[in-house]
């Protein structure tokens, strides 16, 4: 019996067997790993990040808090300004994903509903909620920016959310209430002195009076 391969089949084969060995193939599960990496590294940074000041954290101590070497750490952020912007960004995407109440809402229940999420997430991610607050990298145009997207951002979703038109000095009052929740906040997480829902209740009914006051000032 002839038993000689055609040519065709050998092509074939040769086809097959670099589908299967491409080094740009990477498996589901090593691409997983990097995506879990990455957020070990993230959630590292914004616990270090929370607890001191950008300064006083270095590569070498981010390094050894992970388990990996300076050289893996650059790989996935090439500076430690890289590493501490992409943690803040994280974690203002993650505040305004978890402070979005449902559409259906009144408008009261909504500002509720947004304030306790709002707490719940400074109070679980404490770190992390600190480290977006205060910043680090002082007149740093990037981290500005991230803090002050997520400002308008919840800023816009109330003013969306009111029956009255956004005059500019309902707007101006709106993000005025957006920096005295910031700071009491701060305050709350590092003195734990207030129960959260007698804060919720303040900083809901502080909304309604500063929003209704703008509302009729000529």
């Amino acid at each position: 019996m002839d038993r000689r391969v055609s040519p065709r089949t050998v092509t074939q084969k040769a086809r097959t067997q670099r589908l299967r060995t491409d080094p740009g193939d990477k498996p589901p599960r090593a691409r997983l790993l990097v995506d879990e990496r990455r957020a070990q590294l993230l959630a590292l940074g914004l616990s270090l990040f929370g607890a001191r000041s950008y300064d006083e954290v270095s590569i070498d101590e981010l390094a050894r808090a992970a388990g990996v070497s300076k050289g893996l750490l650059y790989h996935y952020f090439p500076t430690k300004r890289d590493l501490y912007t992409a943690a803040l960004r994280h974690a203002a995407q993650q505040l305004l994903e978890e402070t979005l109440p449902p559409p259906d809402m009144l408008p009261e229940d909504r500002a509720r509903r947004g304030i306790e999420t709002y707490l719940s997430f400074a109070e679980r991610h404490g770190p992390a909620y600190v480290a977006l607050m205060r910043g680090g990298l002082g007149a740093d145009s990037e981290i500005v920016n991230i803090l002050e997207e997520t400002r308008a951002t919840i800023a816009q979703r109330i003013l969306d959310a009111l029956p009255i038109g956004p005059t500019p000095i309902v707007r101006a009052a709106v993000r005025g209430w957006i920096g005295f929740v910031e700071a009491t906040a701060l305050d709350w997480l590092a003195h734990q002195q207030v129960e959260r829902g007698r804060l919720v209740t303040l900083l809901t009914g502080l909304l309604v009076d500063v929003v209704g006051r703008a509302a009729i000032t000529i």
